[in-house]
């Protein structure tokens, strides 16, 4: 059974750290999501303080109104006397809805608009109001304490020329928070003082914070909704990923299926999908590590207990040429053992190496030229010949790591090699095709049975001649090739020789840079 290897990066990734976080370390999503949402509901609630400027601005307007109607209402009863000021007095405070004294000299009232006429406005009693006014009030107070607006002096009565001093107007705020403004001018000989009670500046003032209050209100329900929304969409997934990766580490389950969320196309349906290969690959691994071990022991039992018989004959044994003949057997037992100790070394060994290792270009043409001198510098191939079709310069190019690419193909050679008959001949070429480079192995032996030519690829099977010695291969080659080729993105076939002749060809396909 084989190993999935992973695929090797093409260039080197910096470790990737995870950026400390301070106090929102410690939140969890769904209160981030939550806070940062209440940010521009925050933002728009900061449009209180603007109205405490339109306040200030209107209040500011009225005073300066006041003063300049009281300038002209005292030209005008400067020099009205008698009823005829009495009714003038009267004209103006219903017209103005306002309250108009006159003073002597001595600040001793001489006339009065509501005793001659009608009272224009009421101060009201807060007790005698229904609660919504009281609720509407206490809403104001709180306001006011959060953009520290500067309230004016509360009403303590209707000021006179003594009180007023030198101020042309002065500010009060009535028990039900309604501005009273009050201002002076000279009338004559007189002085002529007008009351206002100046409720739509309330009114104005409450009206706009009724509507950003619904404006705010209305985006504080949005916002939630909208934060509950990506909580159920973000956090909940992540809750189920997280959950399946746990009860994956905990390993008490056999198989833990990890939520795949095919519907989803975001970052987060690739990080599920992710997830899910990786721990089929990580099962993949565990399988493949338990049959592997299994695997392990029952190849090694057999030249053990070769071994084993051919000690305890050893001692037993007296004819010298028994002897050397058990010597023998023990000798090519440990040498099998060490050839099946050094493929299974290398065989383990080759996932965590190749996604390690650094991607090079590789031209193909002078790798596999050095690696035929090689061989033959040191006569491996016997009476075999080698032939190489060298392809033109550039033109086979792949990235992968040079050292293992050549000992797929070196374990193609030897396995052709150990195929073909007396004298035969090798073909090794490697070519252009399309976005793939294609290097292909051939021998003249018997070939490669249909049913046989996937199984030719499992660990510890093999597949020989009749007349090689049992034991002499590990079994391993194949495997430990077909592993390098997929761990460089590629593929390892194997399929019989075109057109009439007869023999194997082993096929390597793999991207080309």
């Amino acid at each position: 059974m084989q190993s999935t290897p992973f695929m090797a990066p093409d260039t080197d990734t910096p470790a990737l750290e995870d950026e400390p976080l301070a106090w929102s370390g410690r939140l969890s999503l769904t209160r981030r999501i939550l806070l940062v949402n209440s940010v521009a509901v925050l933002l728009l609630a900061g449009s209180f303080f603007y109205l405490d400027g339109m306040r200030k601005r209107l209040i500011e307007e009225r005073t300066s109104q006041a003063i300049a109607e009281t300038r002209l209402m005292s030209i005008a009863l400067a020099n009205a006397h008698g009823d005829k000021r009495d009714s003038l007095l009267a004209t103006l405070g219903a017209r103005d809805q306002s309250r108009l004294r006159l003073f002597d000299a001595k600040g001793q009232a001489v006339a009065d608009s509501w005793a001659v006429g009608a009272r224009r406005f009421r101060l009201i009693n807060p007790a005698d109001e229904p609660w919504q006014r009281s609720a509407a009030r206490a809403m104001d107070d709180s306001i006011d304490f959060i953009v520290d607006a500067e309230p004016p002096p509360r009403f303590w009565g209707f000021p006179s020329p003594q009180t007023l001093g030198s101020r042309t107007a002065i500010l009060q705020l009535a028990p039900d928070r309604t501005h009273i403004i009050s201002a002076q001018h000279p009338a004559g000989e007189l002085t002529l003082v007008t009351d206002r009670n100046a409720r739509d500046i309330r009114r104005l003032v409450r009206a706009e914070r009724s509507r950003l209050g619904y404006i705010i209100g209305l985006a504080t329900l949005v916002s939630t909704l909208l934060s509950l929304f990506l909580a159920r969409t973000i956090v909940q997934p992540i809750r189920r990923l997280a959950q399946a990766a746990m009860r994956v580490r905990m390993g008490r389950a056999r198989e833990v299926t990890v939520p795949r969320l095919p519907s989803r196309n975001d970052e987060i349906g690739t990080l599920a999908r992710a997830l899910s290969d990786m721990s089929q690959t990580l099962r993949q691994r565990i399988d493949a590590s338990e049959a592997f071990a299994a695997d392990v022991t029952h190849e090694m039992k057999n030249p053990l207990a070769s071994l084993r018989s051919a000690i305890e004959g050893f001692h037993g044994v007296k004819d010298d040429k028994l002897r050397k003949k058990l010597l023998a057997i023990m000798d090519e037992d440990v040498r099998r053992l060490d050839r099946l100790i050094t493929d299974i070394g290398e065989l383990s060994r080759l996932d965590a190496q190749l996604t390690r290792v650094r991607f090079v270009p590789i031209d193909l043409g002078p790798a596999l030229e050095k690696l035929i001198k090689a061989r033959n510098a040191r006569g491996k191939d016997g009476e075999i010949k080698l032939a190489f079709a060298r392809p033109h310069k550039n033109t086979a190019v792949i990235l992968g790591e040079e050292s293992r690419i050549l000992r797929v193909v070196d374990n193609l050679i030897d396995n052709a090699i150990s195929f073909s008959p007396k004298g035969g001949v090798v073909r090794l070429s490697a070519a252009r095709d399309k976005d793939h480079v294609v290097i292909t192995v051939e021998d003249e032996g018997p070939g490669i049975p249909e049913d046989a030519r996937e199984a030719i690829f499992e660990r510890f099977h093999s597949y020989r001649p009749e007349q090689d010695a049992f034991g002499k291969h590990s079994g391993l080659g194949l495997s430990i090739a077909r592993t390098i080729v997929a761990g460089h993105d590629g593929q390892i076939s194997a399929m019989p020789r075109t057109g009439a002749v007869q023999g194997a060809r082993f096929e390597v396909r793999v991207p080309a840079a």
